[in-house]
């Protein structure tokens, strides 16, 4: 293996710096399956690590990206062999252990999973830790009860990766979807995906949240935190059901014990992080089937490998629209 290039993240005095640099096969971090990276993605995560916003990274340096698919080069562990396409996300990866923006990688086998028949290497980075924790909020509100006869479902910050996704894969199962925006001009966007109606944020009174409010969501997929999070909590219907998946407003969250002991709505956590097999596999296996996102080429697109390092500010920023897939080496 020759040297290939790599996004480090490196703290020099004090600070997080990250930019591409030249690294050897010595490099890799142990795992027992290496992999030739053909495409990353660009997650909000990705961006807070590499500039420095969020505490995220927890060893320098560390190559960025928390998601990467590729194909085997060489193998330890019987259930993978040379040629073989995978995907590997979570975990450490770009975070404790060198991540998907790099031209190889080197990750325990327990972190792989193999691509499902129906998804290529650029769809799996399509959807990436976004599609797949969209996907694990919407199996764990089924698991919890819901069912599109319930009512309908509000996603928050619904212009993001993992807002786009779940919209366009609520839609597809039926769900009566409304989409909570900031960005009025995103409506029409929003709208193509499937939402059936459009919130815009800045209508909301989020000065005043009321312990029990009219009751209005059968679900919800909320991506922000903070009195978003707490409104809908309040606006819940009857055995609601709330995947808590983000936290791009703020990590905490104000509310009162009401909705959930008076109307015994459920706030489900969502951990992509880290859950094992056989769900990992089982949530792939669905996102190459029933909730693969129907406009999902719609939502996303490619930049070169080069092209990477000024985006993060603009997720930082909010403004990120949709899904970016990196081109690391292609495939």
């Amino acid at each position: 293996m020759d040297s290939f290039k790599a996004l480090l993240i490196e703290e020099r005095e004090g600070k997080v710096v990250s930019g591409l640099v030249k690294m050897e096969e010595a490099q890799l971090d142990p795992g027992e399956v290496t992999i030739r990276v053909a495409y990353s993605s660009i997650n909000y995560k990705d961006a807070l690590a590499a500039t420095g916003a969020g505490k995220i990274i927890r060893r320098f340096p560390c190559v960025g990206g928390i998601d990467l698919s590729g194909v085997v080069v060489s193998s330890s562990d019987a259930r993978f062999k040379a040629g073989d396409p995978v995907i590997a996300t979570s975990f450490d990866i770009g975070v404790a252990h060198h991540g998907g923006y790099a031209e190889y990688a080197r990750v325990p086998a327990d972190w792989v999973v193999p691509l499902p028949a129906g998804l290529s290497l650029y769809d799996a980075m399509a959807l990436g830790t976004a599609g797949f924790t969209a996907a694990l909020g919407v199996v764990r509100m089924e698991e919890n009860g819901l069912t599109p006869a319930k009512g309908p479902v509000i996603v928050t910050g619904s212009t993001g990766g993992v807002g786009s996704l779940a919209v366009d894969m609520l839609a597809r199962l039926g769900y009566h979807v409304v989409a909570l925006t900031g960005k009025e001009s995103e409506s029409d966007y929003l709208k193509s995906l499937g939402a059936a109606e459009v919130m815009l944020r800045q209508e909301l009174n989020l000065t005043k949240i009321r312990p029990l409010d009219k009751a209005r969501w059968a679900g919800a997929v909320d991506n922000l935190g903070g009195d978003v999070l707490a409104w809908i909590a309040s606006t819940m219907q009857q055995g609601g059901t709330i995947a808590s998946i983000g936290l791009a407003a703020t990590h905490t969250l104000n509310t009162t014990v009401m909705p959930f002991i008076l109307r015994g709505v459920s706030l489900l956590g969502i951990d992509s992080g880290y859950i094992r097999e056989p769900y990992r596999s089982g949530i792939w296996q669905r996102l190459a089937t029933d909730l693969r996102p129907p406009h999902l080429e719609r939502m996303s697109r490619k930049i070169a490998f080069d092209e990477l390092p000024p985006l993060f500010d603009e997720y930082v920023a909010g403004r990120a629209k949709g899904r970016v897939v990196v081109e690391i080496a292609g495939g």
